[in-house]
């Protein structure tokens, strides 16, 4: 009954993101004020189509991931609450995409930090509870860097809505306090973004829990940082400030080429596809610090288009053990020959990853590079293209290894599990035909996809849509008055 009701829950919340999108699309930036206070007042949530689009994307995740679950999660999990604390930290994920309050932004992260961090140790083992510690430890770092900032921002202007904030900080602000605050906000994002160089937790406890698990993680959890950061660095401080673009730059640089050098280092599938967590994660911030509307377009289409690709990898790779009971490329192969069907699907989330057309990934790619090409960012553009090469070859080497080379000459204890049960197997498939759809439709209805894009980037670069569809004309008018 509790894996009915999770999947049915999470197939609600996908009609009501969309909803939301439709109205967003329509009718422009929408902003609720809750309590009956007016902003900036009381608790606001905002949707903009940047917001609105991560929402129904991870909605669309969180559903797959709980079919998934149908076929891989032992009922020992399911018994302590597993899709209980799933539903709670999507909740804490599309607090933190719909909220308009800085604080409130640091109690989603919290609420999302809490179901997570059950998740990864839920069964005990010993290799999730040493991942879930420094998963933890390292999150609760981010907090106190989160918190100082929230602390300064408040003092210095005597509110936490995000609309209020920014309007007073473009009316005149100490810009050394602003810049020590952006800091503090660019760690505490960068620790839950996974950015260089405070990616470490992510490929020391992303491999620990259930496969299930790491692909929700894997899909949602750095891609809520990387919303955070964008939000922040486009509202409230200046991404194209010197200081600021510079930081951003290096760090999207660094990013880009530690993770994907990690991933070309590893032969554990999970480990590998998590260090190409990091990597990816370094296009997004590419082009933040680009900072033009083609820029950040490419960096929301990137996100979305790495959510599909990367969740469904991982859920591959949780297929892949169920097949050979192993992590291990050294010890798998003749997945080929065994399943051809899931090695086509991992061919295209993989190519899609990669960057090759007409898949989503080189669709965003391509964004990223025009934008960095008109914009004069020559060095950084050049390190995203030798960044696809070498993912492209990571791709590669997993199916040479897992799919392509023969298989181990002893059975493996994996080879009995695949037969289970027809529905064991449509639980499998679905939710990887699925995302491996959106990865080619992407790529298919570039067109449409790219056109949402532009304007959710378009919405960013006016800062002045959001304040006005948040606060009231009488306390515009008021302000300026003052």
């Amino acid at each position: 009954m509790q894996c009915r009701i999770g999947v049915v829950g999470m197939a609600l919340l996908l009609l009501a993101c969309i909803a939301i999108l439709n109205g967003v699309a329509r009718d422009g930036i929408q902003s609720v004020q809750l309590g009956g206070w007016s902003a900036p007042f009381g608790i606001t949530f905002v949707a903009d189509l940047f917001s609105a689009i991560m929402l129904s994307v991870s909605a669309f995740i969180g559903l797959c991931v709980a079919v998934f679950s149908l076929a891989t999660m032992d009922r020992a999990r399911v018994r302590k609450g597993y899709y209980l604390f799933i539903h709670f930290m999507l909740m804490g994920v599309c607090g933190a995409f719909l909220t308009g309050d800085i604080f409130n932004l640091f109690v989603w992260f919290e609420v999302m930090l809490i179901a997570s961090f059950v998740l990864m140790a839920l069964g005990g083992e010993r290799d999730q509870m040493e991942g879930a510690v420094k998963y933890l430890t390292l999150n609760l770092l981010a907090s106190v860097f989160f918190l100082s900032a929230i602390g300064i921002l408040y003092g210095n202007f005597g509110t936490l809505n995000m609309a209020d904030l920014a309007l007073k900080a473009e009316a005149g602000a100490n810009p050394e306090l602003m810049r020590l605050t952006s800091v503090l906000f660019f760690v505490a994002f960068g620790v839950k973004a996974g950015l260089f160089p405070l990616f470490f937790w992510l490929p020391a406890s992303y491999h620990t829990p259930p496969v299930a698990v790491s692909a929700i993680f894997a899909g949602l959890l750095t891609k809520v940082g990387m919303y955070s950061l964008i939000r922040v660095f486009t509202l409230i401080f200046d991404a194209g400030e010197s200081f600021t673009n510079h930081l951003l730059v290096w760090v999207a640089g660094f990013t880009m080429v530690v993770g994907v050098l990690g991933a070309v280092a590893q032969f554990n599938i999970r480990r590998l596809l998590s260090f190409h967590i990091i990597s990816q994660i370094g296009y997004a911030v590419m082009g933040l610090a680009i900072f033009t509307q083609w820029a950040l377009a490419g960096a929301i289409y990137f996100l979305v288009h790495n959510i599909f690709a990367k969740t469904n990898l991982f859920l591959i790779s949780g297929a892949t053990y169920d097949l050979r009971g192993t992590d291990y490329l050294k010890d798998m192969g003749g997945l080929y020959k065994k399943a051809p069907f899931l090695s086509l699907l991992f061919v295209i989330s993989a190519f899609g990853l990669a960057g090759i057309p007409p898949l989503s990934g080189f669709f965003g790619k391509f964004l990223l590079i025009k934008a960095g090409l008109d914009a004069g960012y020559y060095i950084i553009t050049a390190i995203a293209l030798g960044v696809g090469i070498l993912t492209l070859y990571s791709m590669t080497k997993i199916f040479a290894e897992a799919f392509w080379k023969d298989a181990p000459g002893k059975p493996l204890e994996g080879d009995l599990q695949w037969s289970d049960t027809p529905a064991k197997r449509r639980a499998l498939y679905l939710p990887i035909i699925a995302m491996a759809c959106g990865v080619v439709l992407m790529g298919v209805l570039a067109q449409p996809a790219i056109s949402l894009c532009l304007a959710a980037g378009a919405q960013l670069m006016e800062p002045a849509l959001y304040i006005e569809a948040v606060l009231s004309q009488e306390y515009l008018e008021n302000f300026l008055s003052d």
